[in-house]
């Protein structure tokens, strides 16, 4: 593990977020009370007003997959790039956003950003019913989330940067209940271990990277507790009164991961939240 920290000789460090979104935005806001100078990007553009309300400067940026909007060329005029796109599902193949990281790789290199943070997911690893580590070593034809992989592989290759990949689990709480997607539903998976993070520490997993310099590393944003499917589900069906699943797999075939966190552990970082007792804004 390489660690460096990045000094501006006692100027305000800056941070751009490309994606300024459900995760994005919390982290913005985060990152702003602590005194960074905040840059984001948005395709919203009936945002930008409400983002310049709050200190944090927005820019309409639009990755198609090559770059478009205004004025978006001061978002890499920064220390640090979190890139925060995940793939969108509708692209064939992955390739469409294979190019949109190449696209931001090659400006966040012209503009030489010394330190960037990737936002993956453990989707990365294959569902082999065993535990799985940062140290795995994972291929593309493995049955992981390969777009993912390909790209984490794309921002690792001759780079000239510092580079954390942050790979988390589902991200939950607030407004997304996980139990209310599967209530009513047949034959529901539930005996899988999950692999969630509520927003909060998913926010300070990458403030904790940053303010520890924790750099040229991939960590694990997982709660290290892992209640069954089925747990949630029911509590979340008890708490907010809406149907649990009206049937669960028989027999429990359907394979899983258990995703391990000991390594964010072991730097220091603490969990606030148990996946059985994330906060939850239901309608």
């Amino acid at each position: 593990m390489g660690l460096r920290i990045w000094y501006r000789s006692q100027e305000v460090m800056r941070v751009s977020i490309i994606g300024l979104g459900w995760l994005g935005e919390p982290l913005a806001d985060h990152l702003l009370l602590k005194g960074f100078e905040v840059k984001g990007s948005t395709t919203t553009t009936e945002k930008i007003s409400t983002f310049a309300e709050k200190g944090i400067d927005a820019y309409p940026f639009f990755l198609n997959p090559d770059p478009q909007g205004q004025g978006f060329e001061d978002l890499f005029l920064t220390d640090i790039l979190v890139i925060n796109i995940p793939p969108q599902r509708r692209t064939a193949m992955g390739d469409f956003y294979l190019q949109q990281i190449a696209y931001l790789r090659m400006i966040a290199e012209k503009s030489e950003i010394p330190q960037i943070i990737f936002i993956s997911a453990t989707s990365v690893y294959p569902d082999l019913n065993q535990k799985a580590f940062e140290s795995d070593k994972l291929t593309v034809d493995a049955g992981g989330n390969s777009t993912l992989l390909q790209a984490e592989e794309l921002m690792w290759r001759d780079k000239s940067y510092d580079l954390t990949v942050v790979r988390l689990g589902g991200l939950l709480g607030d407004n997304r209940v996980p139990g209310q997607y599967v209530s009513n539903k047949e034959r529901v998976v539930g005996h899988a271990p999950v692999n969630y993070i509520y927003r909060e520490d998913a926010v300070r997993v990458v403030d904790w990277i940053i303010e520890k310099g924790l750099w040229n590393d991939t960590y694990n944003g997982v709660a290290p507790y892992h209640p069954s499917r089925r747990e949630v589900y029911e509590k979340n069906a008890r708490i907010f009164g809406f149907p649990p699943p009206t049937s669960y797999e028989q027999p429990e075939v359907s394979p899983w991961k258990k995703v391990s966190s000991d390594k964010l552990l072991q730097s220091g970082f603490r969990f606030l939240y148990h996946p059985l007792h994330f906060p939850y804004k239901h309608k």
